[in-house]
C-alpha cells in the first residue's frame, strides 16, 4: 500500500487503534476522514489533527451507513481507501437459565460484522471507479490504487471464551475478507486484513494492566500502529502484528490460504 497521498475514511476513529490509525496516516500526509457515533470526541480528534474531517456515524444504521458514504465521496471525491475499524466487545456468559441480553447481541454483530459489510458495500462503487480512471494504479503502487482495510483480531483465529460473539464476529470478518478479495481483485480493489494482537485499549476494558493466564499482556498502542505501519507498507494482503502471529499460525493460515485458492480457482 502507498502510504501518502491518499483519501482515507476510517470508522470508529476517536479511540484506539482507529484513532491511532488516523493519526499514523494523517502524519504521512493523507486526507482523513474520521468517523464514530461520538460527536464531541470526533471533534477533539479532529481539533488535535488540523485537516482532518469527521462524520458522525453510527454503523449498526444502514441508512445511515448510504447517507454518510453519498456525503463523504460528494465532499472527497479523490477517495481511495476504507478501513473498517469500529468495533465493540463484551463479556457475554451462556448459562443454564437460557437469558440472553438480545440488544447488545445485536450492537455488538451490528457493529463488528454488518458494520463493516454495509460501510464497503456503501463505498465499493466509489473504489471502482477510481480504479477505473487508471487500471494500472494498483500494479504500480500509486497512490491512487484503492484499497479496503479490515480490521479483524487474532482472537478470531483462536477465541478467547469470555468475549464469545466478540470472537466470532472477528472469524466472520476474516472469512468475509477472503472473499471480498476474491471478488473484487479483478475490478482492481486491494483488500487488506490487519489482525491485531491484545492492544492497550480502552475496547473491553483490554486497556488495563494485567497479563493473561500463559502470562502475555497488551502490546501498547503506539508500538502497534508503529509495526502496522511498517508491515502494510510492505503490500501484503495479510498485516499480522506481534502476538497475533501466534494465534494465525495455530490455525495453519497459509494452508487455508491454498485450500481457498483451490476452491475459489
Amino acid at each position: 500500500m502507498q502510504m501518502d497521498g491518499n483519501t482515507i475514511f476510517i470508522t470508529g476513529g476517536t479511540s484506539g487503534i482507529g484513532r491511532g490509525l488516523a493519526r499514523a496516516f494523517h502524519q504521512r500526509g493523507n486526507q482523513v476522514i474520521v468517523a464514530g457515533r461520538r460527536e464531541e470526541r470526533l471533534r477533539e480528534v479532529c481539533e488535535s489533527h488540523p485537516g482532518m474531517a469527521w462524520f458522525v456515524l453510527d454503523v449498526t444504521k444502514p441508512e445511515a451507513i448510504r447517507d454518510i458514504a453519498g456525503r463523504v465521496v460528494a465532499h472527497f471525491p479523490a477517495l481511495n481507501c476504507v478501513i473498517n475499524n469500529a468495533g465493540v466487545q463484551m463479556h457475554l456468559s451462556f448459562g443454564t437459565d437460557g437469558a440472553l441480553d438480545d440488544a447488545r447481541l445485536q450492537e455488538e454483530i451490528g457493529t463488528n460484522l454488518m458494520g463493516p459489510i454495509r460501510v464497503t458495500a456503501a463505498f465499493l462503487p466509489q473504489l471502482v471507479k477510481i480504479a477505473g480512471k487508471d487500471p494500472l494504479l494498483l500494479k504500480s503502487g500509486k497512490s491512487g490504487a484503492p484499497t479496503v482495510i479490515n480490521v479483524s483480531s487474532g482472537l478470531g483465529f483462536v477465541p478467547m471464551a469470555r468475549f464469545p460473539v466478540y470472537c466470532a464476529t472477528k472469524a466472520g470478518i476474516h472469512s468475509w475478507t477472503m472473499s471480498l478479495r476474491q471478488q473484487v481483485q479483478s475490478l482492481g480493489v486491494k483488500v487488506i486484513e490487519i489482525v491485531p494482537p491484545w492492544v492497550a485499549t480502552e475496547l473491553g476494558g483490554a486497556g488495563k494492566p494485567g497479563t493473561t493466564a500463559d502470562g502475555h499482556g497488551p502490546i501498547a498502542l503506539d508500538a502497534f500502529i508503529g509495526e502496522a505501519m511498517r508491515e502494510l507498507a510492505t503490500g501484503q494482503d495479510e498485516v499480522v502484528v506481534a502476538e497475533a502471529k501466534r494465534l494465525v499460525a495455530a490455525t495453519s493460515l497459509e494452508t487455508a490460504k491454498k485450500v481457498f485458492s483451490f476452491m475459489n480457482g
